[in-house]
């Protein structure tokens, strides 16, 4: 029997593990699906040494960076990101094992956004800066789009802080992506700190979050006419596109 897991630390609530075995026992696939909580990074060629029949292996906080150093190779886009969500697990002649970094955020976020974006959608603010936020960056600019990130403090050039957006910005930035974690139950009376006043119906707000269903920052957008969408749909699109890299 195949087996398919997901490492990082801890584990409380995993998405993967209900989806990939459900989506096993739906379509008869003789394979399981299981949680590799692993305490440090330095137990990673372990779970593959111990599982000869490991096909491949989703990866979550804190280890999508910390893990690369173990791959034999990444993806083009990964490599860019520099942040790893899916591993192909490849077994070779002789025992020898191949690994191959993918980020399957990037994958999810484009098809989802995709079909949202017209013409005027020129410019996104990324809201955070974590491994998320990046995937979304890349995913931006591989559909044309020119991106700005927004921190809380003042990291580097050209990333603005939240006290940095005024209307004339937020008119010229008509996608606004939220890769933070805030307004997440149970904390959903939270939201970042963005001039919502300042936003229209060409706006269109996005929010990685999905749970709830519609986030504080969803619903001040959509008060002010914009379109919203949360992180539901690109949660299964990612999914399938790492179905899709273990079986290609």
């Amino acid at each position: 029997m195949d087996k398919y897991g997901l490492i990082g630390y801890p584990l409380k609530h995993s998405f993967s593990i209900t989806y990939f075995n459900e989506k096993f026992k739906a379509e008869g696939i003789d394979a399981e699906y299981v949680n590799f909580e692993i305490p440090n990074i330095n137990d990673f060629p372990e779970v593959i040494e111990e599982n000869p029949n490991l096909r491949g292996l989703n990866v979550t906080i804190p280890y999508k960076e910390q893990v690369i150093p173990f791959l034999n190779e990444l993806e083009h886009d990964t490599a860019k990101i520099g942040a790893v969500n899916v591993i192909k697990i490849i077994r070779q002649p002789k025992g020898k094992i191949k690994l191959v970094g993918y980020n399957s955020d990037i994958i999810g976020f484009t098809q989802s956004i995709h079909p949202l974006l017209r013409p005027h959608h020129k410019k996104a603010l990324i809201l955070g800066t974590g491994g998320a936020a990046k995937a979304v960056y890349h995913g931006l600019y591989n559909l044309n789009i020119e991106s700005t990130f927004v921190s809380r403090t003042h990291k580097a050039d050209g990333i603005l802080t939240y006290d940095e957006l005024t209307p004339d910005l937020m008119k010229e930035y008509t996608v606004i992506v939220n890769c933070t974690p805030l307004g997440m139950f149970p904390k959903v009376d939270f939201c970042p700190d963005i001039p919502y006043e300042a936003l229209t119906p060409n706006h269109l707000l996005y929010d990685l979050l999905y749970n709830p269903n519609v986030t504080l920052f969803m619903k001040k957008g959509e008060a002010q006419g914009a379109v919203t969408k949360n992180g539901l749909e690109m949660l299964l699109l990612q999914a399938f596109a790492a179905w899709e890299i273990w079986n290609k």
